[in-house]
């Protein structure tokens, strides 16, 4: 069965941004269980609660999986697929604005271990901007290199969201990256 979790940023929640539209999206593709959480603390993204909080909950990850994650969203999913059982890895990993969090204190500022989270994932995509005003593309093309990852750069998308760009209620290089059927 194939699921997806979607992990929105700091100081956000499940109904902004382009979050329903690629629920929504996921779910007339074939995924039966597409879950955006509103992610606790949001204001002040700390991983160790949002582990907790995940792997506390009934979603199950599997082989199947689908993890987007945006801005500290994107934190969370490495910091999630890092502290996962080392018989447990997803399908697929989008990051979508990451940044490393050594470097920028948007979250908890501990640096994330690459070679546990390395083969946690069967694909690792990296959608980033080029003006990314938070977030360094730099930050993104060295998670693409250690993972062993795809980067996707997309001109003038600023970060992805629609607090900052009304035009951020969908993401269509999503749907390129996963092959999925194009809305109508």
């Amino acid at each position: 069965m194939k699921n997806a979790l979607i992990l929105h940023g700091t100081k956000a929640s499940p109904e902004l941004n382009w979050f329903g539209w690629l629920k929504a999206h996921l779910q007339n593709n074939g995924y039966e269980n597409v879950w955006v959480p509103q992610l606790p603390g949001a204001e002040q993204p700390e991983m160790s609660r949002y582990r907790e909080f995940i792997f506390n909950s009934d979603f199950v990850f599997s082989s199947a999986t689908l993890m987007v994650g945006h801005s500290s969203g994107a934190v969370a999913a490495l910091s999630l697929l890092e502290a996962m059982p080392e018989d447990i890895a997803i399908d697929t990993a989008i990051m979508v604005g990451v940044y490393r969090p050594e470097e920028k204190h948007y979250s908890s500022t501990e640096e994330l271990n690459i070679s546990k989270i390395k083969n946690k994932a069967r694909r690792f995509v990296f959608l980033h901007s080029d003006n990314d005003p938070y977030c360094p593309l730099e930050h993104a093309e060295y998670y693409a290199d250690v993972l062993g990852g795809e980067l996707v750069v997309s001109p003038d998308q600023d970060h992805f969201s629609n607090f900052v760009s009304p035009v951020h209620s969908t993401i269509p290089e999503i749907t390129k990256i996963l092959e999925l059927e194009s809305e109508k």
